[in-house]
């Protein structure tokens, strides 16, 4: 079992950044690639970025590329994501998720969920 512990969401304006922390916790040397994901009111839970544990290797959503950077920290079992320029559109509750056994682009290849961190982006 993973537990994962998010932070780093708040109220920014439109062009500002922010970077969010994942910690987890528990059985992860198990763990084979860890995600975020994203959830708007009203909308459905998408994809944003993925990296894998060990080699570092990166995917991400069309609409956030060269903005958003994925980051994992081994020593501190953490993955990071500096959100840089941000958008109204940004504006969504963010969680953090985890894989045994794969990169994760959809919802039903997460194993563990973190309970999320609401980004909140004023135009």
């Amino acid at each position: 079992q993973v537990q994962l512990v998010e932070s780093g969401g708040g109220l920014v304006q439109a062009g500002g950044s922010l970077r969010l922390s994942c910690a987890a916790s528990g059985r992860t040397p198990s763990v084979y690639a860890m995600g975020w994901f994203r959830q708007a009111p009203g909308k459905e839970r998408e994809f944003v970025s993925t990296i894998s544990w060990g080699a570092g290797t990166t995917y991400y959503a069309d609409s956030v590329k060269g903005r958003f950077t994925i980051s994992v920290d081994n020593a501190k079992s953490t993955v990071y994501l500096q959100i840089d320029n941000l958008k109204p559109e940004d504006t969504a509750v963010y969680y953090c998720a985890v894989s045994w056994y794969q990169l994760i682009f959809t919802t039903t290849q997460v194993d563990y969920w973190g309970q999320g961190t609401q980004v909140t982006v004023s135009s």
